[in-house]
């Protein structure tokens, strides 16, 4: 079972960068599949970035490709989501998630999930 805490949201202007981090607890972190969700106020929890266990493979959704990087390190059972390029429509709760599917990209695929950290952009 892992334990997910998102930490590294805060407020930036437009064409500002952030990077969040999550850390999970417990000592599989490297067999679960990490992805990057975010609700936005007023709107439904959407899908944004997942990395398999490897890292070597990634996928985004088209809003944010060529601006966001998705990454993991096992060895600190951490992942991260580098946003650069931020705009105002970025502004969301982003959750971390954890799935022990493969192709996992709904969030019924992910069992595990973070509190949530805030991301505020200004215009």
């Amino acid at each position: 079972q892992a334990q997910l805490v998102e930490s590294g949201g805060g407020l930036v202007q437009a064409g500002g960068s952030l990077r969040l981090s999550c850390a999970a607890s417990g000592r599989t972190f490297s067999y679960y599949t990490m992805g990057w969700f975010r609700q936005a106020p007023g709107k439904e929890r959407e899908f944004v970035a997942t990395i398999n266990l490897s890292g070597g493979s990634v996928y985004y959704t088209d809003s944010v490709k060529g601006r966001f990087t998705i990454s993991r390190d096992n060895a600190k059972n951490t992942v991260y989501l580098q946003m650069n390029s931020l705009k105002p429509e970025d502004t969301a709760v982003y959750y971390c998630a954890a799935s022990i599917m493969v192709f996992a990209r709904k969030d019924r695929d992910f069992a595990y999930w973070g509190q949530g950290t805030q991301v505020t952009v200004s215009s």
